[in-house]
């Protein structure tokens, strides 16, 4: 008998898998089809059918709304699996098991079992001119192969990009929810909003339940017509279920809730923001909606324990108190709308700076006149994504909407976070947000991490990997 590994050479491991996931085509770009993941999984005998899944996607709070899902689903006593992108740190973060990233050993071995199956794919695909699998595609059938092995007892998957023809998609959802629809990928999912839900409506089934947040009106009816057309039911909400108050709380918020078929009063929800109770709404609506077709109400402690316990990593995270610290991965104009909003609703601070970075695909100038009228200067740079905006050519357009006083470029960004906490250490009721990219909050965490910046044992959303 081998020895067996240690958990260095487990972490080693599942390093590699992440090397040979990064040697394939990017998330950045892709394929708009469906029929290699599903080769894939078919070769691999369906995996994705192993539990019944709940399917998220939308524009904003998708991540969040996913691990309020999970969360709930956990507290209703179901072993649950959950999928969401990117990752903040580590790559395992993105595939969870009864709400912990998905081991490393585990994560490795699935690897070791499927990699003959997706180079038989890969081949299959060269041989017809296709692009073999990207990394998207290929991380995805892990997931599967991950949930099948553990065995889980449902499935929450979030839609990577669009809906039609991500990846995810192979999946049938026995409920599919729809976070609030605006523009975002506009060069991949359309240039309307109209075209954007369409393609997001791929992800209704036959005979689904349909739970979405409040849309726009072109949204909805690109909805509607796709869930009759499937002859889904549809729960909207204000309609059939309402976010009723909310209360600003220690660490986060109270809320009430009208459910699909339950009251549910005095909530407490660790996370900030009116977008984050509305996020809760929404998913007490899907959980109610997969646990009794949205008639039977659920538990009351179930769900005050699942929402208590949610956490979202990146999404207003206090990653240091002195200075405060707070990252969010608002990273389009509508994110850093609810961003400048909560800022203001939950916090009381005399001057922010932001430390920003932007990818090269968003819509910078939207995000920077959504956080402008708040901060007191940008500290602008980039993260380390290939696909990020030149800390020069950002602030340019920082420039344009504030003044000189109120822009201060850095080339490297741990050098921008440093000077933007010694900042807000010189003076009382100061604090710093680092927002505009994921990747560059991913970044701010690793930091904060590695020289201990101060912040509380139980901050909102604890850092991905707890």
């Amino acid at each position: 008998m081998s020895d067996p590994i240690d958990d260095d050479d487990f972490r080693d491991a599942a390093d590699e898998v992440y090397r040979e996931l990064l040697d394939r085509v990017g998330e950045a770009a892709p394929q708009p089809r469906l029929e290699a993941t599903r080769r894939a999984v078919e070769l691999l005998g369906d995996p994705q059918r192993s539990a019944p899944v709940v399917h998220i996607t939308g524009t904003n709070g998708k991540t969040s709304t996913s691990r309020m899902i999970e969360s709930l689903l956990r507290a209703s006593g179901l072993k649950t699996g959950l999928l969401t992108s990117p990752h903040l740190v580590r790559v395992t973060e993105r595939i969870m098991i009864d709400g912990r990233p998905v081991s490393d050993e585990a994560f490795a071995r699935n690897w070791d079992d499927i990699q003959p199956y997706l180079l038989m794919t890969d081949a299959e695909l060269v041989a017809n001119d296709e692009e073999p699998l990207t990394f998207f595609e290929a991380l995805t059938v892990l997931a599967f192969a991950i949930f099948a092995d553990a065995p889980v007892d449902v499935m929450v998957l979030e839609v990577g990009m669009g809906g039609e023809w991500d990846s995810t998609n192979v999946a049938d959802g026995q409920v599919a929810v729809f976070t609030p629809i605006a523009l975002d990928h506009v060069e991949r999912l359309g240039r309307t909003v109209a075209e954007i839900a369409r393609t997001k409506a791929g992800i209704i089934k036959p005979a689904a339940s349909v739970v979405t947040a409040i849309q726009p009106l072109e949204a909805l009816d690109e909805l509607r017509a796709a869930a009759a057309q499937d002859e889904a039911t549809v729960a909207v909400e204000r309609v059939d279920f309402a976010l009723e108050a909310t209360t600003v709380a220690v660490g986060g918020q109270l809320i009430d809730v009208r459910g699909r078929a339950g009251e549910y009063r005095g909530l407490y929800l660790p996370l900030y923001g009116d977008h984050q109770a509305q996020n809760a709404t929404l998913a007490i609506a899907a959980v109610e909606s997969f646990l009794g077709d949205g008639s039977r109400a659920l538990d009351a402690d179930v769900v005050a324990e699942g929402l208590a316990t949610a956490t979202s990593p990146g999404r207003l995270q206090l990653v240091g108190t002195e200075p405060t610290v707070i990252v969010d991965a608002a990273h389009n104009p509508h994110g850093a709308a609810a961003l400048a909003a909560a800022i203001s609703e939950y916090f009381d601070f005399d001057e922010i700076t932001v430390v920003l970075g932007i990818l090269r695909d968003k819509d910078a100038h939207g995000i920077v006149a959504e956080l402008a009228p708040f901060a007191e200067q940008f500290y602008v740079t980039a993260s380390e994504s290939a696909r990020a905006i030149p800390a020069d050519e950002l602030a340019q357009i920082v420039l344009r909407l504030t003044h000189e006083d109120a822009t201060y470029q850095f080339a490297d960004r741990d050098d921008a976070l440093r000077a933007a906490r010694d900042w807000a250490a010189a003076a009382p009721r100061r604090a710093v947000v680092v927002t505009g990219s994921i990747t560059l909050v991913g970044e701010a965490i690793a930091l904060a991490e590695a020289e201990g910046w101060k912040a509380p044992s139980e901050a909102p959303g604890e850092s991905a990997g707890e």
